[in-house]
C-alpha cells in the first residue's frame, strides 16, 4: 500500500508540473539582488574592437563578473551606448552558463541589457536551484529584483524531502 504522504506529494507534483509546463514560471534568482549599476568585468582569450559600430567582441573563455554575478561563454559581443560612455548590452553565445549565488543557469545564448540589468537566456536553457531543475525554452532574470521567469515548455524536477 502505498503511504498516504507519497500519494499526496505525488498528486502535488502532477499539479505543479502540469502548471509550470502550461503558464511558464515565476521563481527566486540567486541568493542577492544584483546591482546592474556595479562595474562589469570581462576576461578572454582575445578582443577585437570595432571603433565603427562601437562594439568589442571577446572570444575564447569569455567570464564576465558584475559584483556576484557571473557568465561565461564562448563569445560576448559588447555594445556601447551612442556616447560611447557605458555599456548599453551584451550578448553572449556559445556554452553560456549564468551564475549568481547558489543559483547556476545554462542556455545557447544569454542578451543582457545593462541600465535594466534584465537577462534574457534563450535556447535549451537548464536552471539548477540546489537538487531542483527547471528546463524551458526561455528564461529572463532580472537582477535587481532577484525573480525569474520561465516560459515556453516548462519542465521541471522536484526533489521529495526525505524524512
Amino acid at each position: 500500500m502505498i503511504p498516504f504522504r507519497a500519494l499526496i506529494l505525488s498528486f502535488c507534483f502532477v499539479l505543479v508540473t502540469e502548471q509550470v509546463s502550461a503558464q511558464g514560471a515565476q521563481l527566486a534568482f540567486g541568493a542577492i539582488k544584483a546591482d546592474p549599476k556595479l562595474p562589469v568585468e570581462v576576461t578572454s582569450d582575445t578582443l577585437d574592437v570595432n571603433q565603427a559600430d562601437g562594439s568589442a567582441e571577446f572570444l575564447g573563455n569569455v567570464l564576465v563578473a558584475q559584483g556576484e554575478m557571473r557568465l561565461s561563454a564562448k563569445r560576448v559581443l559588447v555594445v556601447y551606448n551612442e556616447q560611447k560612455s557605458g555599456i548599453e548590452r551584451m550578448e553572449a553565445t556559445g556554452d553560456v552558463v549564468l551564475v549568481n549565488g547558489p543559483d547556476a543557469a545554462e542556455a545557447d545564448r544569454a542578451d543582457y541589457s545593462i541600465d535594466t540589468g534584465v537577462i534574457v537566456m534563450t535556447g535549451n536553457v537548464l536552471l539548477t536551484q540546489g537538487a531542483n531543475a527547471l528546463t524551458s525554452n526561455k528564461m529572463t532574470v532580472n537582477l535587481t529584483t532577484g525573480t525569474a521567469q520561465m516560459v515556453g515548455r516548462v519542465k521541471t524536477i522536484l526533489q521529495a524531502d526525505e524524512d
